[in-house]
């Protein structure tokens, strides 16, 4: 797993937007407004894609050569950087929601009390998993 990546893209140029192709992630198709909103879209699509590839322990290709990318007629070779530690920082700390079953009565209890479920399911996990902090350090990716 490497820290950063680098990603030649096509960014298609047509009347009603931007279209851009990883022409070695066929799967990471994003689309932007403005060139700026592209060149932002497209980063976060490729480490979105990245992850993803990371997660399912699947092989990330090797970068292709820009030079030996054709061109269409409206598109554009652009290459994009996925600096990885911060964005896989990121997608750990992500909220999710968990559905949880308790019996009414105790519901009813708690909500009385106020009691924020939120809080206590991530204080209890903590203190159960002997965790202090949300830190990625105590597991690998």
């Amino acid at each position: 797993m490497k820290d950063t990546y680098t990603f030649p893209a096509l960014f298609e140029i047509a009347d009603d937007g931007i279209f851009i192709f990883f022409p070695d992630l066929p799967g990471c198709l994003p689309s932007a407004a403005t060139m700026e909103e592209a060149f932002k879209n497209a980063k976060e699509a490729l480490q979105l894609q990245l992850y993803g590839m990371e997660e399912d322990d699947e092989e990330i290709p090797a970068s292709s050569s820009p030079i030996k990318i054709k061109q269409n007629p409206g598109q554009v070779l652009v290459m994009i950087d996925a600096w990885m530690p911060p964005f896989r920082e990121k997608m750990l700390n992500k909220s999710m929601n968990k559905t949880v079953t308790i019996p009414r009565w105790l519901d009813i209890l708690a909500r009385k009390e106020k009691v924020n479920y939120s809080h206590l399911l991530q204080t209890s996990l903590k203190q159960y998993l002997g965790v202090e902090d949300s830190s990625s350090k105590h597991f690998s990716v």
